[in-house]
Formats: C-alpha cells, sequence, structure tokens
C-alpha cells in the first residue's frame, strides 16, 4: 500500500505541487509521518476542509502516520491567507472550546487507536508558542528569515497590493507555522507538510527552517482548492457555509447539497471525496441523464456516511425517495384533474 499514495493522489485530484516531486515519492516509498494544520476558528469544520481530512485519511490508509496539528496558539494570531481582513481575534476560552468539538470531527476520518504504529496524532501548538521567549525566538528562528522574501508571500502581497489592513501579529504568522514544522520534525520526525494551494510560502519557509536549523530535508504537498464547475468557492450556499457539524448544519440538507452537485462536478467529487474506486469510477465517465442522478446519490449517500455515519444517510436517502414519489404522485393528480 505504501507506493500507491502518490499514485493515488494524483489520480484522484489532490495533488497541486510538491516541492520535490522525485523527493517526496522516494519518501512514500517508506513508512513516514505527515502533518495538516488546522486553526481553530470555529467549532466546526465545513466542506471545503474536507479535502484534507481525505488526504490524510488516505495517507494513513496506505500506512503513514498522520499528525494533526490544532492551532491552539497559531489562532491567537491569525492565518492571513486568503482573507481580505483581520480574523476576529479569539479568547482562549473559544479556542479552547472549539478544538473539543473539532477532534469529534477528526475522529470520523482517522483512527486513534494507540495499538497500531500509524494512529494518528492530535497536537496543539500552544503547548511550544505559548512558552516562548521573544528575544530568544526572534535572534534563534527570527534571524532565518528575510523581510524581502516574507513581502513576497501572496497571502502578504495580496494584502499589501490591495491596500488593505495587515496586522504586525498576522505579519509573523508564517514565522510561527514554520517554527510548527521544525518542532513536529525535531519530536515526531514529522517529514512532510501538506496543506492548501494558499499555503505554499508557509510550507516553504517551514522547510526552509528546518534545513537551516537541522540541515534536514523535508518536504511539502500542497492540493488545489476546490472550486465547483461554475467557479464558485465550494463549500458555500445562498445560507451560507455548508458544515460538517449537524448542529449547524442539518445532515438532510447537507445530504441533499451533494445531491445537488452539477452534472460535470460528480466525476471529480466522487475522485476526491469518497473512497471508491478509481478503476469504478473510471466506468462512469459517459454517463448522463437518470445515471448521472444516480451517482449523484451515490455521492451524497458515500459523503454522508463518512461524515455522519451509515444509519443517518440511508435515512435521509429514504425520506428523499419518499418526498420525491409524493412529489410525482401529487403531479399526476394535478394532471388528471386539469
Amino acid at each position: 500500500m505504501l507506493k500507491d499514495f502518490y499514485d493515488s493522489v494524483e489520480e484522484r485530484g489532490f495533488l497541486h505541487q510538491t516541492t520535490d516531486s522525485s523527493g517526496v515519492r522516494k519518501l512514500l516509498s517508506k513508512k513516514t509521518t505527515g502533518y495538516i494544520g488546522f486553526d481553530c476558528t470555529s467549532d466546526s469544520l465545513h466542506v471545503g476542509s474536507l479535502l484534507p481530512l481525505m488526504l490524510l485519511r488516505l495517507f494513513q490508509k496506505c500506512g503513514h502516520k498522520p499528525i494533526i496539528l490544532v492551532g491552539g496558539g497559531t489562532t491567537l494570531i491569525g492565518d492571513p491567507s486568503g482573507k481580505d481582513e483581520t480574523r476576529k481575534i479569539l479568547q482562549k476560552t473559544d479556542i479552547e472550546s472549539n478544538k473539543k468539538k473539532l477532534k469529534n470531527i477528526f475522529k470520523k476520518f482517522l483512527s486513534f487507536d494507540k495499538s497500531k504504529e500509524n494512529c494518528a496524532e492530535i497536537v496543539d501548538n500552544y503547548e511550544w508558542l505559548s512558552k516562548l521567549n521573544l528575544i530568544s525566538f526572534l535572534r534563534d528562528i527570527g534571524s532565518k528569515f528575510s523581510i524581502n522574501k516574507m513581502l513576497s508571500l501572496e497571502s502578504i502581497k495580496q494584502r499589501l497590493g490591495r491596500e488593505q489592513h495587515l496586522s504586525f501579529l498576522e505579519f509573523n504568522y508564517s514565522l510561527f507555522q514554520a517554527y510548527d514544522f521544525l518542532i513536529l520534525n525535531q519530536k515526531y520526525n514529522c517529514k512532510i507538510q501538506f496543506g492548501g494551494s494558499d499555503q505554499w510560502g508557509n510550507i516553504v519557509s517551514g522547510i526552509d527552517l528546518v534545513k537551516k536549523e537541522k540541515n534536514s530535508q523535508v518536504y511539502g504537498l500542497t492540493s488545489p482548492l476546490v472550486t465547483t464547475s461554475s467557479g464558485k468557492k465550494m463549500g458555500k450556499t445562498a445560507e451560507g457555509a455548508v458544515w460538517l457539524d449537524e448542529s449547524k448544519f442539518s445532515i438532510t440538507n447537507f445530504w441533499q447539497y451533494w445531491r445537488n452537485t452539477s452534472d460535470d462536478d460528480v466525476i471529480k467529487f466522487l475522485k476526491l471525496f469518497t473512497e471508491i474506486k478509481i478503476s469504478e469510477i473510471k466506468k462512469f465517465k459517459n454517463f448522463t441523464g437518470a445515471e448521472l442522478n444516480k451517482l449523484k446519490v451515490i455521492l451524497a449517500n458515500e459523503v454522508t456516511t463518512l461524515c455522519h455515519g451509515l444509519e443517518k444517510s440511508k435515512r435521509i436517502e429514504m425520506e428523499s425517495n419518499n418526498i420525491r414519489k409524493s412529489e410525482q404522485i401529487d403531479s399526476e393528480v394535478i394532471n388528471k384533474c386539469e
């Protein structure tokens, strides 16, 4: 299974770019440890976070050890990536509450069975960021960074280019994320960081820091930011974000969100958000009409099962079928009366 991970990442559409494709392939040919970071800005993740979760799930299924880094520390700062304005500064109590709820989501996708060598682990960067001494950090870590290079980071460049406010706090975010990679490399021998394409600059900064501090080679792999065929960012509806927590977004609406996937996106989403074999998905390529609608139901069932369990997924599908049959009967009655 080890050799399957990189090929699967390419085949299923998870791959945007790597810092060294041949080096990453070689690294992944043996058991290794990799991580993705999630800040605790909310008490739930939305479907935009499904892709990194599915990537880590595949990583573990292929025999590797996944680390989820929750940003108890970096959430106090705020990642400027992809944002037009400064994130709301949260209190520690809010972050702690969010962190506990996020852990319940992570457990649906990864195995934390301690008896397994590659069991997933959740670590919090507050553990080391909260203990930093400013003078020591600036001397030991800050001295390794170039302001010129930091200004060229996409997240910084965009905000400055639009003449939008960028706080000194946010400007330092990439230092702390880079430091996270260094600590995870030291403590867990973590060799690769995954993230969205908007995290490329931060990931490269971490790789450079590990090289300078430990003279060690580590890697980065980014995934595309998923958009629909219409070009819209995935996970948004007229009502707002599509959350993974059923208390914030009902399972019925969640199932329906995937059932309403556009024809052009079905195959793409089956590859990214289900575990159906690629060989099977290839058979669906030329499906149209009613066959394509059946695929949308399969997509809705598969994703809902992953996020909310098989029992709830089956119940929602049954309710949806009953509603559809009822509507057909009502339509027939109306037609007969005309």
